[in-house]
């Protein structure tokens, strides 16, 4: 650095210094603060009162200068730093790209779940209406969208319109699960196709579900031929729901198989996520045996998904660990790590961490650390971690963690890392505990200008005695 910018910058410096809390919360475009107009007026009088550098030695572009090695260095420092902005620019927009995509699978789903609500609650036109949404986005709910469709029609009295819908179903899905029910309701359709929809077929189906709760009272082996035709009817899919709920109920042997079969997907697959979620709540060692077979056959990344969540609510971190190490897919593995994390496998999720190799994966294991209250391991990635991203969001873990526990570890790692972005996260983790009193420390202390400010400004928005003794005190300097 020249004499010339070096000068510059002492004067700069010197002026900076006299910034309010308040300054920053003007710049910022907040409201000002009652020290505001007090701390402006000190800024102009210190510019006016401040002498211009004085500058000693040759001009720049006198004769016989040359360019200064820390130019040249800042000049590479500054590339490096554009290039690293590039890369996080790309990556960035390769999140949104998921993050738009990920969006759009979920408010299928919403639509979804919505439109079979309101088919339970007869609101057959608004159902509809949301399942054309669904259809239109040709996404994986499409083809029971379709098959709801046609059953809301149908219970309208649109038999054209429901054939015409099943149709569709048959020739833009050829090879989907919901056929067989597509061809039951096809044949309830026709034999009521010219006839109007009476009062009575709302009613018939609650009397069904009266008579199915009445079975939980009585021995379910006599009623499983009934239950298993429910299942594979042209029924609602609450009606559906409650023959499933009644057969997992069941202790019979016979009973698990029929829900085993559906939870491998021989039927509609609505009806196999509450097999799978049937089997994880009620069933014993043999299920759990069921669920890890079906994982292990099912190329559907949201059965698996569910199933990952049955493992959770039945305490299997073993299998929850397998999965986590073995799964080829990202998204099976992250699953497989946040249902860890819900468990408090603090042990398993550290062990995870040293073996893999994926930033990604390894992000949402400190998320998974994070949700478990695993204090020590999230310092100890802090610390010492390679990646300064990894180390920057364990630093913001720490933050929401709690002061108590954690911030004379932050102060430790603000002192000893040279990441100026990990210092970063560090006075961030501080501002979230509200934790005023390293921030002073750092603000008086810290000779890296932008980072000073940086502390300045959050304490100038804290309102503890330590943020505004510090505020009077920059004042009055």
């Amino acid at each position: 650095m020249t004499k010339l910018r070096r000068s510059i910058l002492i004067w700069a410096v010197s002026i900076a210094t006299a910034i309010p809390a308040a300054a920053f919360a003007w710049h910022a475009g907040l409201t000002p603060g009652p020290m505001a107009g007090l701390g402006l007026a000190l800024l102009q009088e210190r510019v006016a009162s401040a002498p211009p550098p004085a500058f000693s030695g040759p001009a720049p572009d006198s004769p016989g200068v040359e360019p200064s090695n820390v130019q040249d260095a800042d000049e590479k420092r500054d590339q490096e730093e554009e290039k690293r902005d590039r890369e996080q620019e790309k990556r960035d927009r390769e999140q949104e790209a998921r993050d738009r995509a990920q969006e759009q699978i979920d408010r299928e789903r919403e639509f979804y779940d919505q439109a079979t609500e309101q088919i339970d609650a007869g609101k057959l036109q608004l159902a509809i209406d949301r399942l054309n949404h669904v259809i239109e986005g040709h996404g994986a709910h499409a083809e029971g969208a379709l098959y709801w469709k046609a059953y809301a029609q149908n219970r309208l009295g649109q038999r054209s319109d429901a054939l015409e819908t099943l149709e569709t179903l048959r020739r833009t899905y050829p090879n989907n699960r919901w056929l067989d029910d597509a061809k039951a309701l096809e044949v309830e359709v026709r034999q009521s196709s010219g006839q109007s929809v009476s009062p009575e077929a709302e009613s018939n189906e609650d009397l069904k579900l009266i008579a199915i709760n009445s079975l939980l009272g009585s021995n379910p082996e006599q009623a499983l031929p009934m239950l298993e035709k429910f299942l594979s009817g042209p029924q609602s899919l609450k009606l559906k729901e409650r023959a499933l709920f009644v057969l997992s109920q069941s202790g019979s042997p016979k009973a698990r198989e029929v829900v085993a079969r559906i939870a491998s997907g021989s039927r509609n697959p609505e009806l196999q996520m509450k097999a799978i979620r049937s089997l994880g709540l009620f069933g014993g060692k043999e299920s759990r045996a069921t669920l890890e077979e079906i994982y292990k056959s099912s190329h559907d990344t949201e059965v698996k998904q569910v199933i990952l969540q049955s493992f959770m609510v039945n305490g299997e971190r073993q299998r929850l660990l397998e999965v986590a190490k073995s799964e080829r897919s990202p998204q099976l593995r992250a699953e497989a790590v946040k249902q860890l994390g819900v468990m408090g496998g603090r042990s398993e999720l550290y062990q995870l961490y040293q073996n893999e190799t994926s930033s990604e994966v390894k992000k949402n294991i400190l998320q998974a650390m994070f949700v478990s209250g695993d204090v020590e391991h999230t310092l100890e990635l802090a610390r010492a971690d390679k990646d300064p991203e990894l180390r920057r969001q364990a630093v913001r873990n720490l933050g929401l963690m709690g002061k108590d526990k954690t911030a004379d570890a932050l102060t430790s790692i603000y002192t000893s890392d040279r990441d100026p972005e990990v210092k970063r996260a560090v006075i961030q983790a501080f501002f979230l505990q509200g934790n005023a009193k390293p921030l002073v420390q750092i603000a008086r202390q810290e000779k890296d200008m932008s980072l000073k400010r940086e502390a300045v400004q959050k304490l100038s928005l804290m309102h503890s005695k330590e943020s505004t003794d510090f505020m009077m005190e920059l004042l009055n300097k």
